[in-house]
């Protein structure tokens, strides 16, 4: 029988050494096989194998993600072909992805080679941009470019036009990434259990200015106006493309392409209410320090001091 086989992603910029060093202590002990990204090899110890991207998923049992909802989002994708269940180690500062916090580390490495956690499926959306299938798990923004004028948008859905768009930048997202970009645009908060897309404007102008719920099933075309401004093409934060007044984006859902590992599901949905609602809150870090205990002071302190890359 094969070894139990992990691959790590990491956080580009952040020290992963302490996280990194418990993983390879608790797969020493426990015959667990470690991999990792080829590019990523000298930031690990030498008997972590390195392998190409395109092949981690497909390789391993399970995939650890260390650093925040970015990193976790970018290990989903690695695995939108062959979905192995993906553990994320917080090492951010929001984390509605990633739940296991360093010092829960030890136990859900146990829990994870055990099969002792459950699944959180998550959908994505697919792009038809350069010839090839792009996909997001968070959003899929249109946005202007600064000083080009405003971008006017039809909104098409299985071939029907619904109405134009005429604002800064319009926001394709998941159930996943309801509490981002579409969140602070004032799109609704939609389950992860979910299957739906929302789109939503940012600083409409005229024309749909609210946001719009769709069906996992319909096909979403955004065509730019012949005399708009031309847009970017950003998939989950990075910019891929962009297009010109006249073109146009094929947006479709894709159910179950990523799995997240889930130790306390219940916990988890309770932090990630009490982040949203801190993100409401009309207060800078250092004012809401001042509310909190002296003890919780200083485990607040210790968790804003960042990390030396």
């Amino acid at each position: 029988m094969n070894p139990y086989r992990v691959g790590l992603t990491l956080h580009p910029t952040r020290d992963v050494s302490p996280v990194v060093r418990t993983i390879v202590d608790w797969a020493a002990r426990q015959n667990v096989d470690l991999a990792v990204r080829a590019e990523d090899a000298a930031r690990v110890p030498s008997q972590v194998a390195a392998w190409p991207s395109a092949t981690l998923a497909t390789g391993c049992d399970a995939l650890i993600s260390i650093g925040g909802d970015g990193t976790m989002l970018g290990t989903l994708r690695l695995t939108v072909h062959h979905p192995v269940p993906v553990l994320g180690v917080h090492l951010g500062q929001l984390g509605f992805l990633v739940e296991v916090q360093p010092e829960g580390l030890p136990d859900a490495l146990d829990r994870l080679v055990e099969g002792r956690f459950t699944v959180e499926p998550h959908s994505c959306l697919v792009c038809a941009v350069c010839g090839d299938d792009v996909v997001a798990f968070n959003d899929i923004v249109l946005g202007r470019h600064p000083g080009e004028g405003l971008m006017v948008t039809t909104l098409v859905i299985d071939g029907q036009r619904y109405g134009y768009y005429r604002c800064d930048s319009l926001i394709v997202s998941t159930p996943t990434g309801s509490t981002a970009y579409s969140y602070a645009a004032g799109g609704p908060l939609v389950s992860p259990a979910a299957q739906a897309v929302v789109v939503t404007p940012s600083a409409p102008m005229s024309g749909i200015a609210r946001p719009v719920v769709l069906s996992p099933d319909e096909l979403l075309r955004l065509e730019l106006h012949p005399d708009s401004a031309r847009a970017a093409v950003e998939v989950d934060g990075r910019v891929l493309k962009h297009i010109e007044g006249g073109d146009a984006i094929e947006v479709r859902y894709r159910r179950d392409a990523g799995q997240v590992v889930r130790l306390d599901p219940h916990r988890h949905r309770e932090r990630s209410q009490l982040r949203l609602s801190l993100l409401d809150l009309p207060l800078l870090p250092e004012q809401l320090r001042e509310l909190l205990p002296a003890p919780l002071r200083a485990e607040f302190d210790r968790r804003q001091t960042p990390d030396v890359p």
